[in-house]
């Protein structure tokens, strides 16, 4: 069934604003909630979380009031959107755990839009971050146990395996290098354009998450982790927002978000298990409906075109949460070596990089290296939840046990 946001009516935004006791929702239970669920979760707190820094950078550039009074009333609402979603996260989990499901969510979302991504060079972007977020969930779950004695399967169940991406010391490239060649808004498919916003939100939340909570840790590992993997978020979110053209008016990016947060909540809404974060997503999305209707309106009165000639006439298939072992496991097999030079990929090192390598780390180990070693020294080998066979690298195999 084909479902076109831009043919369905929502909720009066008059209607929207909702009391403390509505906002109150009730967290998902950490022990026995489908970790899609959180996965979900957190992928529209990062969505929400774009959308309202996006609403303010557009009004700190617009002259009309009142436009300014239309994107503030709107943002507010989704402020209320931002902190119901969000607050769904249960209070009971460590910062660590959230660390773990964020990394759940980069690599099974970044995973599936590899997959549906129709613009090869798009691809090939979203392919090589991918194998580096997978790596991140392998140095995070080593530490997890390490500080929590506690194992990433807790999180992550059998649906994500955990062993070693593209190995997290060689993430550091020179700025230039994370920077990637934009779509041309005019040819790109416009689901091409929902995938680049969807995976720029994701990482920009992780980026922020690491950049508040890394200190909040006394172990000293731990803090230099998180330190180390915050500097490679900068870089991912610099090579995803690159992917987005620069020549869209505001009044185009503006009904892009609308129209994205219309698509996730709504392919949320297909697949939930849990009924009242359902309930949730479904209110949502007949909010959004209505943000999407308003920001159209905005579009035709001060951009002079249609939203039509814009966006997809209706829904792409649901974005879905679902286990992408044996594509992550072809990715290990095949892009494991690869780097970035300029706008392209190489396989082998080059000047730059390995510059850039070599004032980053100062002839030591760093922190994503020195937590295996920790970890083989307490436990007597290294963290890995492979369900599926031994890594598909030969060289990134775990050490036999002494």
């Amino acid at each position: 069934m084909t479902f076109n946001p831009l043919e369905q009516r929502g909720i009066p935004l008059d209607r929207q604003l909702r009391n403390w006791r509505e906002l109150d929702v009730e967290p998902i239970d950490p022990n026995h909630a489908d970790p899609y669920t959180r996965c979900r979760v957190i992928t529209m707190n990062g969505i929400e979380v774009e959308a309202i820094t996006f609403s303010h950078h557009f009004a700190r550039v617009c002259p009309d009031m009142d436009v300014k009074r239309q994107l503030a009333e709107v943002r507010y609402i989704e402020q209320q959107q931002q902190k119901t979603v969000n607050w769904l996260l249960p209070g009971l989990s460590s910062v660590l755990e959230t660390t773990i499901a964020y990394e759940q969510v980069a690599v099974d979302l970044t995973a599936w839009v590899a997959r549906m991504e129709p613009d090869p060079y798009l691809k090939q972007a979203y392919q090589f971050g991918v194998l580096e977020d997978f790596d991140h969930l392998y140095r995070y779950s080593n530490l997890y146990e390490m500080i929590e004695h506690r194992k990433a399967e807790k999180i992550v169940d059998q649906l994500t395996e955990v062993i070693p991406g593209r190995p997290t010391k060689y993430h550091h490239r020179h700025p230039a290098d994370n920077v990637r060649d934009p779509y041309d808004k005019d040819r790109t498919d416009p689901l091409s354009k929902l995938h680049a916003l969807t995976i720029m939100s994701a990482e920009q939340q992780t980026m922020n998450f690491y950049m508040n909570v890394g200190p909040q840790y006394m172990e000293p590992i731990a803090r230099q982790l998180y330190q180390e993997i915050g500097l490679i978020e900068e870089e991912h979110v610099t090579h995803y927002e690159s992917l987005v053209d620069p020549g869209e008016t505001w009044w185009e990016r503006l009904v892009n978000h609308e129209y994205n947060e219309c698509y996730l909540y709504y392919s949320f809404m297909q697949q939930e298990s849990d009924p009242k974060v359902k309930a949730i997503w479904e209110l949502h999305l007949n909010m959004e409906l209505e943000h999407l209707r308003i920001a159209c309106d905005l579009m035709r009165r001060h951009d002079g075109r249609e939203p039509e000639e814009v966006l997809a006439p209706e829904l792409p298939n649901v974005l879905t949460f679902e286990p992408n072992k044996g594509y992550i496991r072809e990715l290990l097999a095949t892009q494991l070596d690869l780097t970035t030079l300029g706008a392209g990929y190489v396989r082998e090192a080059h000047e730059r990089f390995e510059r850039m390598q070599e004032q980053i780390h100062g002839g030591e180990e760093p922190p994503s290296e020195r937590v295996i070693d920790r970890h083989r020294e307490m436990f007597g080998g290294e963290y890995r939840l492979s369900t599926e066979g031994e890594h598909p690298d030969a060289s990134l195999r775990e050490r036999q046990r002494a």
